[in-house]
């Protein structure tokens, strides 16, 4: 019995120590910055409802010089490094986001290319980030000039591609795993294809073909937008129920641009990218009652909840997740409340009932989780075992007990797995450590 345990124990590590992001998952952009309106806040200390953190922004030396760059505002890089590897060991993926709203890429020469991904590949081993967000939203590395969606000729649009292909594969013989790709597109430049196929529209559509197979999640910003055509011929007006659905069905179902037809990716690759408040953007906030009655009836678990209807009326189930801009607003007790929105993301994907469902399949249920390291453990009448580990496969703890509940401590922050033993199962459930 207890040989079984520890071959299921090993087997269930080695998964999680492959693992890449979870699904759903809750992403939020964290500001490098303080803030009046959202100020700094420590990366230890965000909201453990989010999965995936994007660190905003690694930006260019200047606007001729593609070396990017990036520097923790308010802690040394050393500090800076320790609350990554913290986020990282609860089971959290930290990315470097790469652009924003300011900085302008334009890698037309080989050696803004080969300055890009060589500074970009530096951030990523000093930081020891997971991966990268595209989140260009200047420059002509994103602009279409000529050619299709499928074969585009501008050569600041192909050298970003191959500077990304090129970053992960060095990444991957760097590290031995995948490196984590999201991207971030104002919806201009991808479901603005189907109005226009030049310059800002559409111009994310040959980069999202071609590095298809490597995005881990592509999140739209449906916000600052204004209208947009949805594929079902209509215009949809940013902060409504129907914007909503419809530009994110538009990226799962695919569309028609004059640069050829852009084929949609798996809802496991979409996320819904909203602003936090209204203060969060310059527009498309919608409130929490609207975005949750848009998200149920995406992953078809409610009504249409306005004029436009799915082409696949039973939902997209497996949608990735939600993401916002940001994590520093959304904390900020004036943007509607604190954590306004990780509080929808946790209703709308029911994370509430994973406690009765524990508690249904005899999960050992614990609480708090998270937790900053007292908790409690409920347990089934008669003798047990409680075995603790961490992510590395460590032992923490071993204790027998025929008491139905348990107050224990861990001391260390990070992510651990709790397994019970009785005399005939196997139990285990996840636990999260922030002190």
């Amino acid at each position: 019995m207890i040989r079984n345990v520890y071959v299921l124990i090993t087997f269930l590590l080695c998964s999680v120590s492959h693992a890449q992001l979870p699904s759903p998952a809750l992403t939020g952009y964290w500001h490098n910055w303080n803030d009046s309106g959202a100020p700094y806040i420590q990366l230890t200390d965000i909201d453990t409802r989010y999965d995936v953190v994007e660190v905003a922004f690694a930006v260019p030396v200047s606007p001729s010089d593609m070396t990017m760059q990036f520097e923790p505002d308010m802690v040394s890089v050393s500090t800076f490094v320790e609350q990554v590897q913290t986020l990282q060991s609860m089971g959290k993926k930290v990315l470097i986001s790469i652009g924003g709203a300011t900085a302008s890429i334009d890698l037309t020469t080989e050696q803004n290319k080969n300055a890009f991904s060589g500074s970009i590949l530096s951030i990523l081993n000093t930081f020891n980030f997971d991966g990268i967000d595209i989140d260009i939203e200047h420059g002509n590395s994103i602009l279409i000039t000529s050619g299709t969606i499928s074969e585009p000729t501008n050569i600041a649009q192909l050298h970003l591609i191959e500077a990304i292909r090129q970053i992960m594969l060095e990444y991957r013989t760097t590290h031995n795993k995948k490196l984590l790709l999201t991207m971030a597109p104002e919806t201009a430049y991808v479901q603005g294809g189907q109005s226009g196929f030049g310059g800002i529209w559409g111009g994310y559509l040959p980069i999202i073909h071609a590095l298809r197979d490597s995005i881990d999640v592509l999140q739209v910003q449906l916000y600052n937008s204004g209208t947009m055509y949805g594929i079902d011929g209509n215009i949809y007006s940013q902060g409504t129920s129907d914007f909503i659905v419809a530009m994110t069905e538009a990226v799962i179902q695919g569309f028609n641009t004059s640069g050829g037809m852009f084929e949609g990716l798996p809802p496991a690759k979409i996320a819904v990218g909203l602003p936090a408040c209204p203060s969060a953007s310059g527009g498309g906030f919608a409130d929490t009652a609207t975005v949750k009655a848009a998200m149920d009836y995406l992953r078809g678990t409610g009504p249409q909840p306005g004029s436009y209807s799915l082409v696949q009326a039973d939902g997209y189930p497996g949608l990735r997740g939600m993401m916002t801009w940001s994590i520093n607003w959304d904390a900020e007790p004036g943007c509607g409340g604190a954590y306004q929105f990780a509080n929808n993301y946790q209703v709308i994907f029911d994370l509430t009932s994973d406690i009765a469902a524990a508690q249904a399949m005899g999960v050992p249920l614990m609480f708090p989780n998270p937790t900053n390291g007292s908790f409690t453990v409920n347990l089934p009448a008669g003798p047990s075992e409680i075995i603790i580990v961490d992510v590395l496969g460590n032992q923490v703890l071993r204790m027998n007990t025929a008491q139905q509940s348990e107050q224990l401590q861990l001391e260390r922050s990070g992510l651990y797995f709790v397994y019970l033993l009785t005399d005939n199962t196997v139990l285990v459930n996840k636990l999260i450590v922030s002190h």
